[in-house]
């Protein structure tokens, strides 16, 4: 599957029982390993300057970052300081997006229990049918757009040419005006036929006729951030989710309290128009170089993203189709009961990868995008985003490996007995979901979409057809079990067409990492299926602790003590430094 179509990543906020929003928010060799020490007094990961030292560094990754430029950049110096940069900036995006997505994250739990609160369980079912017409309307006129166009302005970007820019950017947002029109008109006429196939009746055709506005603003905005995201505006983008989530919930709140159910449609449509001027405030931000496109010239480009856009398009509904048949199987087989074991478990497998996963398409991929054409670059930075992701996701898979059946209980309850092993067996999955994916940024950064199809199509059946056999002869670990052997699948088919289409290799030290991932990930998992409760949770913290130590130390090594230092004396910071 495409690094971009991600099974349950879709998942976990419906499961958690997540609102979505309707604003800008819901859319070589390495160098050396050792940290840079000072000789006369050394600080260890253990002692009081080393940790300060260590959370002052991760700090400026992110608070350095957020100030909407680019960040550091790539300047044609030594190669190991090259490679240090490269690393720089793949933990800096991570952090960046992993930050403002915990932050959207309790802005929707706290407006989803306000709502809850105020609506009811039938407001919010109310909600989120509304919420369904307007996401698979919004797939559907999308046409894979908003992803494609990030790969075309990326590669625009890389070509160094004004003009070229100018030319891509015009045609994506005219392609996009165009597809929300069409949209919005679209489901404005079919209202009837829609309400009474969702509700059984036509009583709520006029509700869904104002929410075919959100169509019209969300291709919109998908131009927009396809925009932010191929400029590598990654500041920008963070801080636009986040003011989007805000936005969303300070409007849907009093409106609702005033209003009640009446008000569900209204604050979509106003959360999904503040959202257009956000994003369109910072998109103003980018200056573009006016240019007179001929029509020849549009319909070309247009051509280029709605080819490579058809095939994200295709994954998407590969995506959601093998979950529906899995749901399907799971139901007839366990009942709901079962459907509800599963849902617990896809949705909690990526809620801390997912951190990690989501920075590699917000901002790896467009950076990737830029140097395509020179395969030693291209493999030089995707054995780079490799190891950044493999040393930030091995801690929270050993963690959740150690305190599945606590994790389970916490966001569920203790009813979800049977989620605890299928949670295991798929996060074992996600640490090679997550070794794999920069892997599969190949394919995407080089366009090469009969490939990203023929993988998706491939995995996706092997996925459904495991889970189907797993379910019969195991039970619903057996859904867990066809997680892993889809990765597995996966990794390999990834990384052979990765080396035949760039001379993809790993690099030593992504060979060494990925070896020692899996012993730990393997470990921790072993314990957990075949000790007692305390032992597993013993072996496997033991191992998250161990792992995490390793981690802070090796990133705090490829960031560069001097770069850290200097940001930091920047931000006014620097009282967190350690004294020498």
């Amino acid at each position: 599957m495409t690094p971009i179509a991600n099974p349950p990543a879709d998942e976990k906020t419906e499961a958690a029982g997540v609102v979505k929003e309707y604003g800008p928010a819901a859319e070589g060799k390495p160098s050396g390993r050792t940290p840079t020490e000072n000789p006369e007094a050394p600080a260890t990961p253990t002692s009081p300057s080393g940790i300060r030292l260590i959370f002052s560094r991760l700090l400026a990754c992110l608070a350095g970052s957020l100030n909407g430029r680019r960040g550091l950049p790539l300047q044609k110096v030594t190669r190991s300081d090259t490679e240090t940069t490269s690393h720089a900036e793949a933990l800096k995006s991570t952090s960046i997006i992993g930050g403002s997505t915990v932050i959207v994250m309790l802005i929707r739990m706290l407006r989803t229990k306000v709502l809850a609160l105020l609506l009811g369980p039938g407001g919010i079912g109310l909600e989120a049918i509304y919420d369904s017409v307007v996401t698979l309307s919004k797939t559907a006129v999308d046409l894979g757009i908003s992803s494609s166009g990030v790969r075309q302005i990326a590669a625009a970007v890389g070509s160094g040419s004004r003009p070229v820019i100018a030319t891509t950017v015009y045609t994506l947002r005219r392609v996009c005006l165009v597809l929300g029109i069409i949209g919005a008109t679209t489901l404005f006429l079919s209202r009837e036929a829609v309400s009474r196939l969702a509700f059984g009746n036509a009583d709520h055709a006029s509700d869904i006729g104002l929410l075919s506005i959100i169509l019209l603003f969300g291709a919109v905005m998908g131009g927009q951030g396809a925009l932010l995201q191929g400029m590598r505006r990654i500041g920008d983008l963070a801080k636009m989710n986040m003011f989007g989530a805000l936005a969303g919930a300070l409007l849907s709140i009093p409106i609702v309290y005033v209003w009640g159910r009446a008000g569900i449609p209204a604050y979509m449509v106003l959360a999904a128009g503040v959202g257009v001027f956000v994003s369109w405030s910072y998109a103003r931000r980018v200056r573009i170089e006016p240019v007179k496109v001929p029509v020849r010239q549009i319909a070309s480009e247009a051509s280029s993203l709605l080819k490579l856009g058809l095939v994200f398009l295709s994954t998407g509904l590969m995506t959601t189709g093998a979950l529906f048949l899995l749901r399907v199987f799971v139901t007839r087989q366990e009942g709901v009961y079962g459907a509800g074991q599963f849902q617990a478990a896809n949705a909690l497998a990526m809620v801390y990868v997912g951190f990690v996963l989501q920075a590699m398409g917000t901002d790896f991929y467009p950076r990737l995008t830029a140097v395509a054409g020179d395969n030693r670059k291209c493999n030089q930075l995707v054995n780079e985003q490799a190891e950044i992701s493999i040393l930030l996701a091995l801690p929270g898979v050993l963690a959740t490996l150690a305190l599945a059946p606590w994790v389970i209980q916490i966001f569920y309850s203790n009813k979800f007995d049977k989620a605890a092993e299928i949670l295991c067996w798929q996060v074992t999955g996600t640490f090679l979901q997550v070794n794999s994916w920069p892997m599969g940024f190949i394919l995407l950064a080089k366009g090469r979409a009969a490939a990203l199809f023929w993988t998706d199509l491939a995995s996706y059946s092997l996925y459904v057809l495991l889970g189907w056999v797993s379910l019969k002869l195991f039970g619903l670990p057996g859904t867990g079990i066809a997680y892993l052997g889809l990765y597995i699948f996966h990794w390999c088919v990834v990384y052979a067409i990765a080396r035949r289409i760039s001379g993809f290799t790993l690099s030593p030290v992504n060979i060494r990492l990925s070896l020692l991932g899996v012993g730990t990930v393997a470990v921790a998992f072993g314990a957990r299926l075949m000790l007692p409760g305390l032992w597993a949770t013993f072996i496997g913290c033991t191992l998250a602790v161990a792992t995490g130590f390793y981690t802070m130390r090796t990133l705090i090594g490829l960031v560069g003590k001097d770069k850290i230092d200097r940001q930091m004396r920047k931000l006014g910071l620097s009282f967190l430094l350690p004294k020498h």
